[in-house]
């Protein structure tokens, strides 16, 4: 039996994660789930989070709430599922905090990766797909919806957030994959189902 394994996608906003983690679970036959809000306790969280009513958030609480939610959906969602034996794959994971509670906001990187260390334990993605594209492609992308509190966030803020998930991508390279994600979505798809398939023999 092959053994489970938790994949993560990570990403600046409108890099298309959602499309291809939902391709990436049907193909592999994995449970597909999302931070934050991939349980209902997650989905109050996540409210206050992205609304755009929710004014003053400090960051070091926003920090914290990311963390809770993504205890209660390790602890809901991902464990369980690879306890029984199926694959995960999740719309982000703790590496989105160090990009964005971490180099978005400014924050010390140590101190969100020691909260969240606390708040995952030993449950870390076993391969991080990281999907890149340029600039043109994600403000198009971006001015084509309705922006949550996050992703109004502005310019300098999201560059620090891709260059933070640039960094880890380069610094552990056993771990993350980097794709460019402005091909056409079925090029992209059978770009991450090959990478997936030679790193992890599924």
């Amino acid at each position: 039996m092959t053994q489970p394994v938790y994949i993560a996608f990570e990403g600046p906003e409108a890099c298309g994660k959602s499309t291809q983690a939902h391709r990436l679970a049907e193909s592999i036959g994995a449970v597909l789930t999302r931070e934050t809000g991939g349980t209902d306790i997650g989905a109050q969280l996540r409210s206050i989070l992205h609304n755009v009513d929710t004014i003053g958030l400090d960051d070091h609480a926003e920090t914290l709430i990311v963390a809770a939610d993504r205890a209660q959906h390790l602890a809901e969602v991902v464990r369980p599922a690879l306890e029984r034996g199926e694959h995960v794959v999740s719309d982000r994971s703790v590496y989105s905090s160090l990009a964005y509670q971490g180099y978005g906001r400014g924050l010390p990187v140590d101190d969100v990766r020691r909260i969240n260390e606390w708040a995952i334990g030993s449950t870390w993605p076993d391969l991080v797909i990281l999907l890149e594209t340029d600039d043109a492609t994600l403000e198009r992308r971006m001015n084509e919806r309705e922006l949550d509190r996050i992703e109004q966030a502005g310019s300098d803020f999201h560059r620090r957030v891709r260059e933070g998930f640039a960094e880890m991508a380069a610094a552990d390279p056993t771990r993350w994959y980097v794709i460019d994600a402005s091909t056409p979505a079925d090029e992209t798809a059978a770009t991450i189902r090959k990478v997936v398939s030679e790193r992890l023999g599924i």
